[in-house]
């Protein structure tokens, strides 16, 4: 395959994986792994380091615009990029001897819970008693909601934290935004609405990225050929989802179609895993 092929591939597709992750909120890096391990047969390695690059450059642009409306909570997340951050660098570090047919079962396994998790009804919760830690910390918060403004409050802090942990890490051994992960820990162990467990989640998910990505360029596997197209793609998709977002009415069946999409990429990357062919 000629490298202009290979980039036109890579572009389009990557293109494709940032539409749809803009219109679930779920990132693009679940597209893009597989796109470049199982169609294209690149080192999974390399897959993971493209996909870290775009997680950041993607993140940074959303996350500015929700922290522009006042739905961000920047407090909740500057304290949970601590554990995220720790997760993330210990994963990233793993990755590197973890055998590549592991990464892509987990890989596997972890896109179907998030395909899941991307079709459960959306519960926002309003907590009005805080525990002695949120307070202590004044984690608690308020957005705005159809004109009118709604205030918050924080618990189970510590459950919140050690969750963020495991999110890091899943984050730094994949090359995902584990984004699914931390707006469950926000949302139904925090108790934060979803509205800002989300924006918080994205406004994250670059930082943790970040830390990984130190690990992946010091090893070598961030590699420019793959890593650009990737980011470009990503980039236009995203935009391009996000103005869709705005005009659909009802986001019921691009969720459908997204677990849809993503269960089958997951068989694969679990078969190809266990069968030893990544």
């Amino acid at each position: 395959m000629s490298v202009i092929v290979f980039t036109v591939i890579v572009l389009l597709g990557s293109y494709f994986a940032g539409l749809l992750g803009s219109l679930t909120g779920l990132g693009g890096g679940f597209i893009i792994i597989p796109l470049l391990t199982l169609v294209l047969h690149v080192d999974i390695h390399y897959a993971i380091g493209a996909s870290i690059v775009s997680v950041i450059a993607t993140s940074s642009g959303a996350a500015a615009a929700y922290v522009k409306e006042g739905i961000t909570n920047i407090r909740i997340g500057m304290f949970l990029e601590i554990a995220t951050t720790i997760g993330a660098f210990t994963g990233a570090v793993l990755a590197i001897y973890v055998p590549v047919n592991y990464i892509a079962v987990l890989f596997g396994s972890i896109l179907i819970i998030s395909a899941i998790m991307s079709l459960r009804e959306k519960v926002d919760h309003v907590v009005i008693k805080e525990t002695f830690l949120a307070k202590k910390l004044r984690l608690g918060g308020c957005y705005p909601e159809q004109g009118q403004t709604v205030a918050y409050g924080v618990t189970h802090v510590a459950g919140g934290f050690v969750m963020m942990i495991f999110a890091g890490l899943i984050s730094g051994l994949l090359g995902i935004g584990s984004g699914a992960l931390k707006v469950v820990a926000m949302d139904n162990v925090m108790r934060i609405p979803f509205k800002v467990s989300t924006t918080t989640s994205n406004f994250m998910i670059g930082v943790t990225a970040a830390a990984s990505a130190v690990v992946y360029i010091q090893r070598g596997y961030i590699h420019p050929g793959i890593t650009m197209p990737v980011v470009i793609g990503v980039l236009l998709g995203a935009l391009s989802g996000s103005k869709i977002l705005v005009n659909s009415k009802s986001s019921a069946g691009l969720r459908w179609l997204f677990a849809g999409i993503i269960t089958l990429v997951a068989i694969q990357m679990i078969y190809h895993g266990v069968k030893g062919g990544i």
